[in-house]
C-alpha cells in the first residue's frame, strides 16, 4: 500500500480547550478507517481539515501529489441549487494542486445509484433523501480519498447495507466517522482512535477496538498508578531532606513537580464526559399495554398497513424497523391512538403515562434558549421526575455546560438537540417511552448510556431505529415490514428478525418526485444493460492494461541488465515492478468481472 495523506504533528486549540496535540496518523491506499473518539474530541475537526476547509495552529496535513479528496459532511446545505444534479456537480472536491467540478455525467449516474432523480429540486428533500443527495455528491468525484462524517444518519437499513457494499468496493481510502458500530464493523479495515489529545491507529477493523481499546486504558491504569507510587517516594523525601539541601537538589525538586504535572494531565485527559440517562417508570401500567387487533392503513390504493395484530405486554422492548416511507412512524401513531386506522382497532391499557420523542424532535422549540427549553415554567429549577433539581445540573448529565444553557436551541447540532430532547422526555415519569430515532447523530458513548438505560428500564418502550447494534442491545421482538402490507413480530433483535426474514425486507423506494404521501416500497427496476458506470470503466481498464504490460516489460529488461544490482535504483526498480504487476493483475480481475456482467445481461435479451 501507498501513503496518500500523512497527518503531521498537528495542533489546534479552540477557546481554552486543545483539541489536538502533536497528532500523527497515515492514511494508505485502499484502507478504509473507522474514525472514533469521545464526544466532542475533534473528530469532525480533523476532517474538515483534511478536506481544506481548517487550518491548524501548527503541523501539516502532506498529500501524495494529484490526490482528489471528497467529503460528505453531517449537515447538508442545498442552497443556491435548483436542482439535484446541480448540487452534485457543485465543487465538493479538493484536488492537490487544483480544484475539479464533477460533470453531470458522474453526477447523474451517482444520484441514480442512490435513488434520486437528478432533476428533483433539493427543497423539501427529506432527511434520508438530504443524507443520500450528500453521500451521491462526494461518490461521483470517484476521489482517491472519501471522507465521510455520519453517513448513515437518517438512512433506512437498506440503504445502509447498500452504503457498506459501495464503500467496500472503492479503490482509494475511507476516513468514516460513525456511530452505527455494526456499519463500522462491516466496512473498516483499520481503526483510528482520537485519544488525549493524539492519534492512535490499529491495523485493524473496528470489530476489534474494544479488546484493543481495554489493552490500552489498563496499560495506562498501571502507569498511572507507577507514577502514584514514585510520587509518594519523591515527596516523603521532599518533606525531610530539600531545605537542608536546596541547591544540590533543586534538579530533582523540579521531577517531582514534573511528575505531579504529568499525574494530573493523565487524570484530566483520561476523564472523557459520558451522559448519565436514567428514566423512571412512574406508577406501574396494566400488564397488557397496548393490543392492536387487525389494523389497516393505506394512502390511496397503496397498503401501508395491512390487516396487522401485535399485543405489547408490560416491559417489552419493542423495535420498529424498515425502509424509510413503508410506514413505521403511520404504525407508532396508530398503536398510541394518535390517527385512526382505517379498520380494525386499538385498545391502550389503563395508567399509561407517555414520555414521546418524535422524529422530527417537536418537543423542542427551536426559538427558545437550552434553559428556557428545560424549564417552561421559568425560574433555575426543574422537576426531575417529582424532585427539583437545579437546570445546570440536570443539563450537565447530557453532556451541556452552565455557559450552553444560554444558547439558543437553533444553534444546537443535530446530536445535542438529540440529548436536549431526551432529557426533555426522561425528566417526567413515564411508563411508556416512545423513542422515534433515537441514535441519529449521538456520539458512542452516549449510546452506550442510553442503550444500557433502556436495558434496565422496568416501564414499556416502543423504539424506531436502524441501529441493528443498538436494536439488538436493547429489543425484546422486532417489529417490521415485508411489503404489500404486511407487517410481521419477531422474538429478539435484529439479528433475529433479518435471520428469519431477510430475504423478505422491502428495498427502499424507487426515486419519485417529491411525493405528497409516504410510498410503499417497490422493488429495483431490473437492469437490462450494462451500467454507464461500468462501460466508462472498462474503457479506462482497456486503455491502463496495455500500459501496465509495458511498464512491466521496461522494468524487467532494467533489472536483468548485468550492472543494475550495483545501482541505487535497484531496490525502488524491484519494488515499482512488484506493484505494477499487482495493479495489472487487479485491473485483469476488474475487466474480467464487467465482462462477465456484460455477457449475462446479454443473455438476459
Amino acid at each position: 500500500m501507498s501513503a496518500l495523506a500523512h497527518v503531521k504533528e498537528l495542533a489546534l486549540t479552540l477557546g481554552q480547550a486543545p483539541l489536538f496535540d502533536d497528532a500523527e496518523f497515515v492514511l494508505q491506499k485502499g484502507e478504509r478507517v473507522a474514525f472514533v473518539g469521545a464526544n466532542g474530541a475533534g473528530k469532525s475537526t480533523l476532517m474538515r481539515m483534511m478536506a481544506g476547509l481548517t487550518e491548524p495552529d501548527a503541523g501539516e496535513i502532506v498529500y501524495q501529489s494529484g490526490t482528489r479528496i471528497a467529503f460528505a459532511p453531517q449537515e447538508t446545505n442545498f442552497d443556491g441549487f435548483a436542482t439535484l444534479r446541480e448540487y452534485a456537480q457543485s465543487v465538493s472536491v479538493m484536488r492537490v494542486g487544483s480544484t475539479m467540478e464533477i460533470p453531470a455525467y458522474a453526477a447523474d449516474a451517482a444520484l441514480e445509484q442512490f435513488g434520486l432523480d437528478p432533476q428533483r429540486p433539493p427543497q423539501g428533500l427529506s432527511g434520508g433523501e438530504a443524507r443520500r443527495a450528500s453521500l451521491a455528491r462526494a461518490l461521483a468525484a470517484d476521489a482517491d480519498i472519501l471522507l465521510l462524517d455520519e453517513p448513515t444518519n437518517h438512512l433506512d437499513i437498506t440503504a445502509i447495507e447498500e452504503l457498506e457494499r459501495i464503500i467496500a468496493n472503492q479503490r482509494g481510502a475511507c476516513l468514516i466517522i460513525s456511530h452505527d458500530r455494526r456499519f463500522l464493523e462491516r466496512t473498516s479495515t483499520a481503526t483510528l482512535w482520537l485519544r488525549q489529545r493524539r492519534l492512535l491507529k490499529l491495523h485493524r477493523g473496528y470489530a476489534a477496538f474494544e479488546e484493543w481499546a481495554d489493552q490500552i486504558e489498563e496499560e495506562d491504569a498501571r502507569k498511572l498508578a507507577r507514577l502514584e507510587t514514585q510520587l509518594k517516594a519523591e515527596e516523603h523525601w521532599l518533606r525531610r531532606g530539600v531545605t537542608a539541601r536546596r541547591s544540590r537538589n533543586e534538579g530533582r525538586r523540579r521531577k517531582l513537580l514534573a511528575m505531579r504535572a504529568e499525574r494530573r494531565d493523565m487524570k484530566e485527559l483520561g476523564a472523557s464526559p459520558a451522559a448519565a440517562l436514567n428514566a423512571e417508570r412512574g406508577a406501574e401500567s396494566a400488564r397488557l399495554v397496548i393490543d392492536a387487533k387487525n389494523i389497516s392503513k393505506a394512502y390511496g390504493e397503496r397498503p401501508l398497513i395491512a390487516n396487522f395484530s401485535l399485543r405489547i405486554r408490560r416491559g417489552d422492548r419493542v423495535g420498529v424497523v424498515g425502509a424509510n416511507g413503508s410506514g413505521k412512524t403511520t404504525l407508532l401513531e396508530l398503536l398510541l391512538q394518535r390517527r385512526e386506522p382505517d379498520s380494525g382497532s386499538v385498545r391502550i391499557g389503563e395508567n399509561l403515562t407517555l414520555a414521546y420523542v418524535d422524529q422530527r424532535r417537536d418537543i423542542i422549540d427551536p426559538n427558545l434558549t437550552l434553559k428556557d427549553a428545560l424549564t417552561p415554567g421559568g425560574g433555575d429549577q426543574v422537576m426531575v421526575r417529582g424532585v427539583a433539581r437545579h437546570v445546570a445540573s440536570y443539563a450537565k448529565e447530557f453532556l451541556f455546560t452552565a455557559q450552553q444553557l444560554r444558547q439558543p436551541v437553533s444553534a444546537l447540532s443535530g446530536g445535542e438537540r438529540n440529548r436536549l430532547a431526551l432529557a426533555i422526555a426522561l425528566a417526567k415519569p413515564a411508563n411508556l417511552l416512545v423513542l422515534d430515532e433515537p441514535t441519529n447523530d449521538l456520539d458512542m458513548d452516549t449510546l452506550d448510556a442510553l442503550e444500557e438505560m433502556l436495558a434496565t428500564y422496568e416501564g414499556t418502550v416502543l423504539i424506531v431505529s436502524h441501529d441493528r447494534a443498538f436494536l439488538d442491545g436493547v429489543a425484546t421482538q422486532i417489529v417490521g415490514p415485508l411489503g404489500n402490507g404486511k407487517w410481521v413480530e419477531t422474538p429478539g433483535g435484529w439479528a433475529d428478525f433479518e435471520r428469519e426474514h431477510g430475504e423478505a425486507i422491502s428495498p427502499r423506494p424507487t426515486p419519485k418526485n417529491q411525493p405528497s404521501e409516504p410510498l410503499r416500497p417497490t422493488a429495483p427496476k431490473k437492469q437490462s444493460k450494462l451500467s454507464y458506470k461500468d462501460k466508462r470503466r472498462a474503457s479506462e481498464l482497456d486503455a491502463l492494461m496495455p500500459k501496465l504490460s509495458a511498464e512491466i516489460e521496461g522494468l524487467e529488461t532494467k533489472l536483468a541488465a548485468a550492472d543494475a544490482f550495483n545501482s541505487n535504483e535497484f531496490t525502488q526498480t524491484a519494488a515499482r515492478l512488484e506493484a505494477a504487476r499487482a495493479e495489472r493483475e487487479a485491473a485483469e480481475a476488474e475487466w474480467l468481472e464487467i465482462e462477465l456482467r456484460r455477457e449475462a445481461l446479454g443473455a438476459q435479451e
